[in-house]
């Protein structure tokens, strides 16, 4: 049998642990004997991110940029038992936080349907797919161990010299604090891959936030998927038998 010959080549991302191995596995039992597999190949494991100071993993996004489609293994976000057991010159970041940030993505969490495994949920007869944007809030926090007493404020100034200051908590003692913050670019670019995706898998499309307490952050996501549902989508929902529909968080299904 003649094997299936690829024009353009994917990037592979070799993993951490045991990733590698089953990665290697599955290559060469289920791919090299059918397809003459052309890879751009960088090797994600932690050692190698920390020989490279990171760098590897933002050569690895250029390249998902470039080709289009990528294979990443599982690795490992390095705390700080991580750090003595492989000697790292430091507290590496995600990796799949930095790809994501660099490609401004969408996370698609789609179930996988095999013949004879039936559903843990009987009654359940269309997939759900979960949806995360990839960009800002944790991936992107900044964080502060606060030692005592004290103020703190999120202040931002805009280059024209515009002041904005609220204050966050008076600390009467030590605490913590973490900043995040995204993008509006980067919101509309989730709504639409989430419009997209729904109308391309013909699956309704359920959108939640926390908005009635986070006014400002969760309630501007609201207010971009709304925006753009109604100017660009919403014949597209009818065309193809589909609907969106925002609801707060609280009332969509926990599992």
């Amino acid at each position: 049998m003649d094997k299936i010959v690829m024009n353009t080549p994917i990037v592979e991302m070799d993993g951490d642990e045991m990733t590698r191995v089953l990665w290697k596995m599955i290559k060469d039992e289920l791919i090299l004997p059918f397809v003459d597999l052309k890879t751009e190949y960088y090797d994600l494991g932690l050692s190698n991110r920390n020989e490279t100071d990171d760098q590897v993993t933002i050569d690895s996004a250029m390249a998902v940029k470039k080709y289009g489609v990528a294979v990443k293994c599982a690795t490992i976000t390095p705390n700080a038992a991580r750090i003595k057991e492989y000697n790292l010159k430091e507290m590496w970041k995600s990796p799949n936080g930095t790809i994501r940030a660099i490609l401004d993505g969408t996370v698609f969490r789609a179930p996988i349907i095999v013949k004879g495994i039936e559903p843990y949920v009987q009654n359940w007869k269309k997939p759900i797919t979960i949806a995360r944007h990839a960009y800002g809030d944790v991936y992107k926090a900044v964080e502060i161990k606060v030692p005592g007493a004290g103020k703190a404020e999120l202040v931002f100034t805009g280059e024209d010299g515009t002041v904005i200051r609220e204050v966050i908590n008076d600390f009467a003692g030590p605490g913590i604090l973490q900043g995040t913050h995204n993008l509006t670019s980067s919101i509309e670019s989730f709504a639409r891959s989430c419009f997209n995706y729904a109308i391309d898998s013909k699956q309704n499309l359920f959108f939640a936030t926390k908005d009635t307490i986070s006014k400002k952050y969760d309630h501007t996501f609201k207010d971009i998927f709304e925006e753009i549902y109604e100017n660009e989508y919403n014949k597209k929902f009818e065309d193809a038998g589909i609907e969106y529909f925002y609801t707060l968080i609280d009332d969509i299904p926990q599992g």
